[in-house]
């Protein structure tokens, strides 16, 4: 038996350890959180002046960035309100006008007999090219897919409809057949029944679409006010807590900071206050007295119409129960209309510049009816010429009380749209500035605040 030799120790048959895998290292000492950092810095007085002068900073970029983009949707509301909803507003209202208008010129025209005169045909093309160059602009200006979009799109199609029947209308009655009458009452029921009521609806959303605008505009920051006061009351509180354990009564980083918070405050509350003032003042000192004043005209083109039609259907056409004329009735029913909204734009109009218009018009307006009466008579009493004499004749007619009505409240209307765009004009400039100018003095005051805190810091090394 053989043996190993001797100072040989014997080894155990086992696994190869230098094929073993690494012991783990040695635990270290545990590593102190986020949170446990903080609460020691806060445990001394260096910490502390850190720990504060980073949330005076936040609290004032927080201020600064809240107030500027609150106010950068109130500014871009006014905007709207200046440069989109009510100049879209105002070309609803004028898309309604021009068609209204050239509904009367087109009946006044055929009532002039074979040669309509050159003034009345070339306001008729004026007013039907103006409707459709402003339907072109509302379209290329409004979405494809809001209500205003379709009915740009209806009175698009249905425009040229009339425009068909008119000259069908006219090419009969220059023959002297009969026929004219039919095709102008079918293209004025088409305007009536169809175009109008359209147009009424697009007016309708562009003048709501501007009061959800100037809403908008107006609405209260609550959120910058709100951080304003808070960041300003950190600031006030920091300044008093320095003062108290120092003796100092000024820290100038701090005092820098806190007047720089307070001009932002101070700005953001004077500015918006304006605003509103200025923006509500174009509202209700400008919109409602265009609203009134739009509805106004448009009553007196579609009253001068019907009394047109009166007298180029001459009894053929007969309200539902058979007992009085048609246009007659709607003529009565649109003088009303009428002489009540005068009434409302002479309660709204600020002063003389937009009272007197009003106040002649309705002169007009009564000067107006009564000459109907008397034309109503003769023709009533047989004298057709007579009475067509006294409603389309150059003097003495209701066509001329017609057109001082017309010019009366062009001129009102005129007036109304200068107070609404210089109001509306202030109030987008009462909040010019404010987000650039928030923007800019909170970066200042952040900084003012760190530089202010290291300088006490500065005091402990």
């Amino acid at each position: 038996m053989t043996h190993p030799p001797s100072g040989t120790a014997l080894r155990e048959p086992g696994p190869d350890r230098s094929s073993a895998p690494p012991s783990p290292p040695a635990p270290r000492p545990d590593t102190p959180s986020a949170a446990g950092r903080l609460r020691a810095a806060a445990t001394t007085e260096p910490g502390r002046l850190r720990i504060i002068g980073a949330v005076l900073a936040a609290l004032v970029v927080a201020f600064g960035a809240v107030t500027a983009l609150e106010v950068s949707g109130r500014a871009s509301s006014a905007d709207d309100v200046v440069n989109h909803s009510q100049p879209l507003s105002a070309d609803a209202a004028n898309i309604y006008r021009s068609l209204a208008d050239a509904d009367t010129m087109a009946a006044s025209g055929f009532l002039a007999g074979a040669q309509e005169p050159a003034d009345v045909l070339a306001r008729y093309d004026a007013d039907i090219e103006e409707a459709s160059r402003l339907l072109v602009d509302a379209a290329a200006s409004t979405d494809a897919s809001t209500p205003s979009h379709e009915e740009i799109t209806t009175l698009s199609e249905l425009l040229p409809v009339y425009t068909g029947l008119i000259e069908r209308a006219r090419a009969n009655n220059r023959q002297g057949l009969p026929l004219g009458g039919a095709y102008l009452r079918y293209a004025n029921q088409k305007m009536s029944g169809e175009l109008l009521p359209a147009a009424e609806r697009l007016y309708a959303a562009e003048t709501g679409r501007l009061a959800h605008d100037s809403a908008d505009a107006r609405q209260l920051p609550y959120l910058s006010l709100g951080a304003g006061v808070v960041a300003l009351a950190a600031l006030v509180w920091m300044q008093r807590r320095t003062y108290r354990r120092t003796n100092r009564v000024f820290n100038h980083g701090l005092l820098v900071a806190t007047a720089a918070a307070s001009v932002v405050l101070l700005w953001l509350a004077v500015g918006h206050t304006v605003a509103r003032a200025e923006l509500r003042g174009a509202m209700v000192h400008g919109q409602e007295s265009l609203d009134v004043l739009n509805k106004a005209r448009i009553n007196s083109l579609k009253a001068r119409a019907n009394e047109n039609l009166t007298l180029v259907a001459r009894g053929a056409v007969l309200t539902p129960d058979g007992t009085r004329d048609q246009y007659e009735t709607d003529y009565g029913t649109d003088m009303k209309a009428l002489v009540a909204q005068l009434r409302s734009a002479g309660g709204l109009a600020d002063d003389a510049r937009g009272s007197e218009p009003v106040a002649d018009a309705v002169r007009s307006v009564s000067e107006w009816q009564d000459r109907h009466r008397k034309a109503r008579t003769t023709d009533d009493g047989g004298d057709y010429e007579s009475a067509l004499r006294q409603v389309i004749g150059a003097e003495d007619s209701t066509g001329e009380s017609f057109e001082k009505v017309d010019a009366a409240l062009e001129r009102a209307l005129a007036q109304e749209q200068d107070e609404f765009d210089e109001a509306a004009a202030g109030g987008r400039g009462a909040l010019g500035g404010l987000p650039a100018g928030a923007a800019g003095l909170a970066v200042l005051g952040a900084a003012a605040t760190v530089l202010g805190v290291n300088r006490r810091l500065s005091e402990y090394r």
